[in-house]
């Protein structure tokens, strides 16, 4: 018998759910715990590896921008304190007919859980607080 070992899956969640709790460097959802910054879209709940809203790129929302069409709006919580978003960013979400607010992520969970709530069509882009 041949085992392959551990095998390391991609964070994901299937569905949408509203946060319940954040902090400690992750957040509770669906009656489940994750460590770490969170992409919530309309496929599900993500992990995501950004850890530093200042050097968000392009290239950390690929995931999101293949699924612009279902999106309006989108909430960026950048941490503990509101940052700008980099202009590349602004331009790309511009350009895919995305609103994208950056906010502090606590005012992002709950900002988020409202919309979802109405039936929005609402991503959010979480970085983990401790």
């Amino acid at each position: 018998m041949t085992g392959k070992g551990i095998v390391i899956r991609e964070a994901h969640f299937p569905g949408r759910a509203p946060i319940e709790a954040y902090g400690n460097g992750g957040f509770r959802f669906a009656d489940m715990s994750h460590r770490g910054s969170l992409l919530c879209l309309p496929s599900g709940i993500h992990g995501w590896e950004p850890a530093d809203p200042s050097a968000l790129t392009v290239a950390d929302f690929e995931k999101l921008l293949a699924q612009a069409d279902k999106i309006e709006i989108l909430l960026v919580g950048t941490g503990k304190d509101l940052r700008p978003l980099p202009a590349p960013l602004r331009a790309a979400f511009k350009a895919a007919g995305i609103a994208a607010d950056p906010m502090a992520t606590g005012a992002a969970v709950r900002t988020f859980n409202v919309l979802l709530a109405e039936e929005r069509a609402v991503a959010a882009a979480l970085i983990a607080v401790d």
